[in-house]
């Protein structure tokens, strides 16, 4: 029989911790420094408190500022739930008071954990999940980087020359960039002409040379204008242009990475087999499940977590009005979509059910989400058998994808 129940409102510097008992009266509210010797002074008050009965701790937040106060817990083996910020945002409505306060959000995830029979154990992912987590977020911040950066880019080019601007796709060519870091206005391409561009841009290990200076030639037969301030907005396309050439050198990095990191885990072999999954969705994948899928129980209860369990909004004589849920994992639905787009070129089974759905006129997205429940189930009795994924072609009849 569960006693005490802790919540613990977390922060960067200072979490604030109330303990309560089983009728709800508090019996600790402290607020304690993000440091080793505060937090485990804090464990060892409240298992005093609970004289060897057992505690459960709930947190609003499953990494940053309390991964230190998590590994602690865990490490003395103590039961922790998770408990969403928003869930925490909507339940305070509930109590009295209108002011927010940290003492008022940790007693409400106390009073939440000693209520509810749903909440998520949380536990501290391996070493391997945990290292591929902060590598594919460190991977989304480049990406984003990237396409910020290009966007920018596209705008500044389009202000004084236009023409150059809808010559290429800057977000697939490298050598499109590469030009822009030294020829980027029109009087200019025209001085340089296109056999010194193309001579440039293959020394420099450009793909496709010829095409590109040829573009960008006659591009700027096309503007005889200076626009103002061209010469400022040339500096800026140049700075743009060189910070995505090293971005694009930094994902390549953080790619390799993440491909000899991946490998070390025990269910990458059954993750790659899966038809979709390269290195990176597989690293996604276990960094955001910590490696272990045992916590969900079910694959229901996974694909609720995931998103992919329809939430009903029936009422009165309104049945089957079945929505997507509001709270779920968008890491982890991104990874299913992503793969479900891969699967549908390499493997017939993906394609034909895909083709199956649309048939019954459901539209693409809803096709989709469909083949990645159906992916998410068949993932799960992988790694839970530890088997890999038998492909059509085999001859043997494989699971449905």
């Amino acid at each position: 029989m569960v006693h005490l129940w802790a919540g613990i409102d977390a922060g960067k510097a200072h979490h604030h911790c109330v303990v309560i008992d089983a009728d709800g009266n508090r019996l600790l509210s402290q607020r304690i420094p993000n440091d080793e010797p505060a937090l485990l002074a804090l464990l060892g008050s409240v298992l005093e408190l609970a004289a060897g009965d057992e505690v459960v701790w709930a947190t609003d937040l499953n990494h940053g500022g309390p991964a230190l106060l998590i590994a602690l817990l865990v490490g003395h083996g103590q039961n922790i739930l998770y408990i969403p910020g928003r869930t925490v945002y909507h339940a305070s409505k509930l109590y009295r008071g209108d002011g927010k306060t940290d003492a008022k959000d940790a007693a409400v995830i106390a009073d939440q954990a000693r209520m509810r029979r749903d909440l998520q154990p949380l536990r501290a992912g391996d070493e391997i999940s945990t290292g591929l987590r902060i590598l594919t977020a460190r991977r989304a911040d480049k990406s984003a980087d990237r396409v910020r950066a290009i966007n920018r880019l596209q705008a500044q080019l389009l202000e004084y020359f236009p023409a150059l601007e809808r010559a290429f796709d800057y977000s697939r060519s490298k050598a499109a960039l590469l030009l822009l870091s030294k020829h980027r206005t029109p009087d200019g391409i025209r001085r340089a002409g296109e056999t010194r561009i193309h001579a440039w841009l293959k020394k420099h290990g450009a793909r496709s040379s010829a095409a590109i200076a040829a573009a960008a030639v006659e591009a700027a037969k096309s503007q005889h204008t200076i626009v103002p301030a061209q010469h400022m907005g040339e500096g800026i396309v140049a700075a743009l242009a060189r910070e995505i050439l090293t971005l694009y050198e930094e994902l390549a990095e953080l790619d390799a990475l993440i491909s000899e990191k991946v490998s070390e885990h025990q269910h990458t072999q059954v993750l790659l087999s899966m038809p979709g999954f390269g290195p990176v969705l597989a690293a996604e994948f276990l960094g955001a499940t910590g490696g272990d899928l045992t916590v969900f129980r079910t694959a229901d209860r996974f694909a609720g977590v995931v998103g992919l369990a329809p939430a009903p909004r029936d009422s009165g004589r309104v049945s089957g009005n079945n929505h997507r849920p509001r709270r779920y994992d968008r890491r982890l639905l991104r990874v299913f979509y992503l793969s479900g787009l891969s699967a549908l070129k390499s493997c017939p089974a993906s394609r034909g059910y895909y083709d199956r759905k649309r048939l019954e006129g459901k539209s693409h997205i809803q096709a989709m989400l469909s083949l990645a429940r159906r992916r998410l189930n068949v993932l799960w009795a992988m790694l839970r058998d530890g088997t890999t994924y038998i492909p059509v072609s085999s001859g043997v009849a494989p699971m449905a994808a």
